[in-house]
């Protein structure tokens, strides 16, 4: 009988790579809430003059570990932190923590990579490619490894209409990428998205494994925040979904290339990690025995569009209801958005919507004496939004049968412990708990100004109107006049 996720993992020792990021924070955290490990093990460079142990020390006293410090308050006795690069030959190592590994690590989680869509390509290859073959090198190497997981992305491979859970031929392999860039030759027509294009070629790098490896390949789709756990609606970044929220709603974003009618494919990053966790304990059972170490490596889609679809228009209602009563204090405008999916027409809206408003802004601005600032501001979240354009107007068919199948597995405990199923997932109340959350976490108001955020609303909501309607007393007086 096979033992359960959380016993799997019992006196048991876990590396991860990326733990200072989204995806990785949550990880460690369940990790070190649900299961009774011996160690966890995180990779973490030096960066902003913090060594590795104040940037670990740092995180840990975040409020996303309030409830582990509760339940689990000696917790920290368990974290050992390795203090290297993924971009460093040997991950930067120095002998005694190399050793270390090698003797100690049954369990590697590989979420680190950079994740911006317009990255360099030299940095991308470094970080994303490079990186991972450094790491599998030295999981070559590790006496007691049971499993290995590469978290991906469902989109590695966007061009496709259908995404299977399968390997698919890359344009050029990594090994050609890097004699190229070695010969500093032109590459900039490889790939538009910088971030998927290298992922798909470190997937083609595992696709051999050629190491004979325990390893499995994770594809989440568009991370979204918490949903429960440990807290719900907690998010720190401005990636993804929460990108095109957070100025929505404070009344900076009035445009975007969206296509209504699409399917958005979000997955909260608390079911993510489960699902996360869960894959590796499905990877170490499929590899206990010698001679399944040959297999090709196995890949998981998690995706919430085959269970659970939802579209733009969805998302957008969902969201305005919930700003409706939960406005925040520094917005700058009431709530206003027209999408299109024709770029035309959104650059002609962002010009009337954003270039007009924020020159007035920082003429006001400049009167003032102050620095102006919101065309600079329209700039990044334009910059941001177009990164995404491709996400937003296109949706994909994803064959998630693996990732099924894992759930089908699944113990009722384990399915309690670690939930990740999207049947009659409430869509709404998730946005909800989004949009709270953007507002407590990245725009850093509590429930406290609800009273005064509302008043201000209702003042914005009047302007609001005030404004349309002089536009349209302007219109019909130029019409008018050329009329006659």
């Amino acid at each position: 009988m096979e033992a359960s996720i959380a016993e799997s993992f019992r006196n048991g020792t876990v590396f991860v790579t990326g733990s200072t990021g989204f995806l990785g924070k949550i990880l460690i955290e369940k990790l070190l809430r649900s299961c009774s490990m011996k160690n966890i093990a995180l990779l973490v460079r030096s960066k902003k003059g913090l060594d590795s142990s104040q940037r670990v020390a740092d995180i840990c006293n975040q409020s996303i570990f309030d409830r582990l410090r509760i339940e689990k308050p000696d917790f920290m006795t368990k974290i050992k932190i390795i203090d290297g690069d993924l971009e460093q030959s040997s991950l930067g190592l120095s002998p005694i923590d190399h050793d270390w590994l090698i003797e100690n690590v049954n369990f590697v989680f590989h979420c680190a990579a950079t994740i911006k869509f317009n990255e360099p390509l030299p940095l991308a290859l470094r970080i994303n490619i490079q990186g991972t073959e450094n790491l599998l090198e030295l999981a070559t190497k590790m006496n007691t490894l049971k499993g290995f997981v590469h978290v991906s992305t469902a989109y590695s491979h966007c061009p496709k209409s259908e995404i299977n859970e399968q390997f698919y031929p890359v344009s050029i392999s990594a090994k050609e990428l890097k004699n190229l860039i070695k010969r500093d030759e032109n590459t900039q027509k490889l790939a538009k998205y910088i971030y998927t294009f290298t992922k798909a070629l470190t997937e083609n790098v595992i696709s051999t494994n050629e190491n004979k490896l325990p390893i499995s390949i994770f594809r989440p789709s568009i991370i979204g925040c918490t949903k429960s756990e440990p807290e719900p609606g907690w998010v720190d970044n401005m990636n993804g979904v929460s990108g095109i929220i957070a100025p929505l709603i404070v009344g900076v974003l009035r445009t975007i290339q969206l296509s209504k009618d699409k399917m958005a494919d979000i997955v909260p990053v608390d079911y993510t990690v489960n699902t996360l966790i869960s894959v590796m304990w499905d990877t170490v059972n499929r590899h206990r025995d010698g001679d399944k170490k040959n297999k090709e490596p196995k890949i998981y889609n998690y995706v919430s569009s085959v269970e659970s679809s939802i579209c733009w228009d969805k998302i957008i209602e969902y969201i305005f209801e919930t700003y409706q009563q939960v406005p925040p204090l520094e917005s700058m405008w009431f709530m206003f958005f027209i999408c299109s999916a024709n770029r035309w027409v959104v650059n002609i809206l962002r010009f009337f919507l954003h270039r007009i408003p924020g020159a007035l802004v920082d003429l006001s601005f400049i009167i003032r004496g102050k620095n102006p600032k919101m065309l600079k501001i329209y700039k990044k979240v334009e910059n941001m939004s177009d990164l995404l354009k491709h996400f937003t107007t296109n949706e994909w068919k994803f064959d998630n049968s693996n990732t099924r199948e894992l759930w089908s597995s699944l113990s009722q405990e384990d399915r309690k412990t670690f939930w990740f199923g999207f049947e009659e997932f409430d869509w709404k109340s998730y946005i909800k708990c989004t949009v709270f959350g953007i507002r407590k976490h990245i725009l850093h108001e509590d429930l406290s100004n609800m009273t005064r955020a509302l008043s201000k609303n209702r003042k914005l909501f009047w302007l609001h109107l005030l404004c349309i309607f002089l536009i349209i007393c302007t219109v019909f007086q130029v019409y008018w006049m050329f009329m006659t």
